[in-house]
């Protein structure tokens, strides 16, 4: 760096970085801003040249020209109690996300969105184009944002099909919901159970709804009837609902739980009321989370691929950013894990 007059270091500039280079001011802002129609010589020169200089690019000025800022948002509709809890779906998503941002070269930027003024406050944010791109996760109800977005030009991904009917198409990623949950429930009937209970997931997500028509599908199929209970995908609602469900029709002989977190508590439960897994009682989870090994007995479950989730949604949402087309639906399968529980 050079010193201005009042003895503060002034910041290298373009004109500078050219003259050393040895090229135009232009080539320097081609080179700078991402543009591969350089010669990779005259590249390396230009990047030797930011090097030994210390040039950092005016972001704000950059962004202007390119109308870009480099970053994307990840929205979560949950309070942050429930994001920063031990569910490590959420850990699982950001993670992934912000693995494939990373090696790209774009910042993350995670935005919670637990409360009415939560959900204002994002909505203003992201309409203000602070960022390049948008993903959805853990989306309650039929929320208008994203299609909203979509109208303004801002490219969006969510993780799970979008409930209600849209104006506009939203692509999203998910996995596939229903043929795991026929898969587990189809084991049990295979195994020879006969009355096979289910704790649900929230019905005002697309998870949790999914999850309740592959257990209702598979069922019918079979010719059996529904055992139902509601949970919210945490650990300390599968106790409930297991206790409920055990009140309820006392001879069940399985449950498939809608998650691991809800498998967890449903194992708590049948433990307190002295039934054993999986003679009297054989139990599957969703998701294959880390848990699922170490449980009393380890527990057989439906694997999705939840880090694989967030870099496919980063990955394409990158694609609409640079003006792509993509398919607007993306499917990720799913597989049957098999352990002691059941």
């Amino acid at each position: 760096m050079t010193r201005a007059k009042n003895g503060t270091r002034e910041r290298p500039t373009l004109e500078a970085v050219a003259k050393r280079a040895g090229v135009s001011r232009a080539t320097v802002s081609r080179v700078v801003n991402g543009s591969t129609t350089v010669a990779e010589p005259i590249q390396e020169a230009v990047r030797r040249a930011v090097r030994e200089l210390g040039y950092v690019p005016n972001l704000a000025a950059r962004s202007l020209v390119t109308q870009r800022t480099d970053s994307a948002a990840l929205i979560l509709p949950e309070t942050p109690t429930r994001v920063f809890s031990d569910d490590p779906f959420f850990h699982g998503v950001i993670r992934g996300v912000s693995m494939e941002l990373d090696a790209a070269d774009k910042q993350l930027v995670l935005l919670i969105a637990g409360s009415t003024a939560g959900h204002d406050r994002v909505e203003r944010y992201t309409m203000g184009r602070h960022v390049d791109g948008v993903m959805f996760a853990s989306m309650h109800g039929a929320d208008p944002l994203p299609a909203a977005l979509i109208r303004m030009g801002i490219p969006v991904m969510c993780s799970g099909r979008p409930l209600g009917r849209a104006t506009v198409e939203v692509p999203y990623v998910d996995v596939d919901q229903i043929g795991g949950v026929v898969s587990a429930v189809r084991h049990l009937l295979d195994s020879g159970r006969k009355r096979i209970a289910t704790i649900s997931g929230p019905q005002d997500m697309v998870a949790g709804i999914d999850r309740l028509t592959g257990y209702r599908q598979a069922l019918r199929d079979s010719d059996r009837r529904s055992i139902v209970a509601i949970g919210d995908f945490t650990r300390e609602s599968g106790t409930v609902a297991m206790r409920q469900l055990l009140d309820d029709d006392p001879k069940l002989d399985a449950v498939f739980a809608a998650s691991d977190l809800m498998a967890h508590g449903a194992l708590r439960a049948l433990r307190e009321a002295g039934r054993r897994v999986p003679d009297d009682v054989a139990v599957i989870g969703f998701d294959d989370i880390e848990m699922a090994r170490y449980t009393e007995p380890p527990l057989t479950t439906v694997r999705q691929p939840i880090q694989q989730i967030g870099r496919e949604m980063a990955r394409q949402l990158m694609r609409l950013v640079a003006g792509e087309e993509i398919e607007p639906v993306t499917m990720l399968p799913t597989e049957l894990i098999i352990r002691e529980s059941a």
